[in-house]
């Protein structure tokens, strides 16, 4: 009997972590071109600061990038490596094969990898161009992830774990996938995210695969609280984290009032709900395809958050 590929079968040959190069930022390289594309930052369309000098602009666009290449940092080891580290260990209380605990410990390897290459990319920026990178917590988004796994699975912090991996795994954003094919943003910003892009696809293919497997082993409860808590943990990870843009655009030069204005014209509800639907896809079909939304309570926990069953996915 033969199986398929695994998604980290030719990981030796083709993790970035074994055979990457380390990127390096040159600014005289990079003259015309911008550090994020201003499609992806919501502010950046807003009156108040079309109105601003085009420096100030393009240092938005700068601190932009660090929030993206920070919180990538907190994700990467605090949530991921925070899953990883117990299955590669045989710690969930569950039995998974030699195979799939050492696939775990590579994307323990890949995601420490990303994290370091993001900070990296982060200082070498802030250290050419002079925009220093603001003095925040990058990862409110995260604690806010935790908190909403404490409050939803209060008695299951391993089960809790688990489902935010595989969440955040699992989410489609456009930052991976447009940016490297965008030639007006940095070459270097370009690259790390292709770099990125290659491991998370094959990271992707991993959580949904091991989601299935960690599914059949729950019993009906377990299944029950996860189905539920899935959507709530889908907002928390895809909620906006505001903290660090309301800085970026004080420093930009915008009074408070200001400030608050273009957080609640650009990052309000409907926004906010529109981008879930988008990015969720793929997380709400791989629920379907695991049955979550034939347990009692989970449809209804779904449509709260503005979701529902896809009429495709798998069966």
């Amino acid at each position: 009997m033969t199986t398929s590929p695994g998604p980290l079968d030719r990981w030796y040959e083709a993790a970035g972590v074994r055979g990457g190069v380390r990127r390096i930022f040159h600014a005289e390289a990079e003259q015309g071109r911008v550090f994020f594309p201003e499609a992806l930052v919501p502010h950046l369309d807003h009156p108040e600061v079309r109105a601003l000098p085009p420096e100030r602009i393009r240092e938005l666009t700068v601190r932009h990038l660090y929030q993206f290449l920070h919180a990538t940092t907190h994700l990467e080891t605090r949530v991921v490596n925070g899953a990883a580290e117990p299955v590669a260990n045989g710690r969930v209380g569950m039995d998974f094969s030699a195979a799939l605990r050492m696939d775990a410990f590579k994307v323990y390897c890949d995601e420490g990898y990303h994290a370091l290459y993001s900070l990296d990319l982060a200082d070498q920026v802030a250290h050419v161009t002079g925009i220093a990178v603001p003095d925040v917590d990058y990862g409110g988004f995260v604690t806010a992830l935790q908190a909403a796994g404490r409050a939803l699975l209060p008695d299951d912090p391993l089960l809790a774990g688990q489902l935010q991996a595989v969440v955040f795994e699992t989410l489609i954003t456009a930052v991976l996938n447009e940016v490297p094919q965008d030639p007006t943003v940095v070459s270097t910003v370009r690259e790390l995210m292709r770099d990125h892009a290659k491991d998370e696809g094959r990271h992707h293919r991993f959580f949904s695969a091991f989601f299935l497997q960690l599914w059949g082993r729950l019993d009906q409860r377990r299944r029950i609280a996860a189905g539920r808590a899935l959507p709530a943990m889908i907002r928390a990870a895809l909620d906006w984290d505001l903290g660090p843009v309301h800085t970026s655009l004080r420093l930009a030069g915008l009074g408070e009032d200001q400030a608050r204005a273009v957080l609640a014209d650009a990052y309000g509800e409907t926004a906010v709900t529109a981008r879930i639907q988008t990015v969720s896809r793929a997380t709400v079909r791989l629920a379907a395809q695991a049955g979550a939304f034939e347990l009692p309570g989970v449809p209804d926990a779904f449509a709260a958050h503005g979701l529902r069953e896809p009429e495709d996915h798998d069966d």
